[in-house]
């Protein structure tokens, strides 16, 4: 894995309301929970039966009707 230095905000009560993360350790940590996330989304669609070539064509079809 790798080291996180957390930078902590306090308040008034010396309680932690907030961290500071640098930037670097701030996206290492974005890119893990989109490849979790996409590892789920691929998980939950092996379950899926694959479209036909026409089915595809329809279904791209109607997404590209919707953006």
């Amino acid at each position: 894995m790798f080291d996180i230095k957390p930078q902590f905000i306090v308040s008034d009560d010396n309680e932690p309301v907030s961290v500071i993360l640098d930037i670097q350790t701030f996206h290492k940590i974005e890119a893990i929970i989109e490849d979790y996330g996409l590892d789920r989304f691929m998980d939950e669609a092996d379950d899926d039966e694959p479209l036909s070539v026409s089915e595809a064509r329809e279904y791209y079809t109607t997404l590209k009707k919707k953006a």
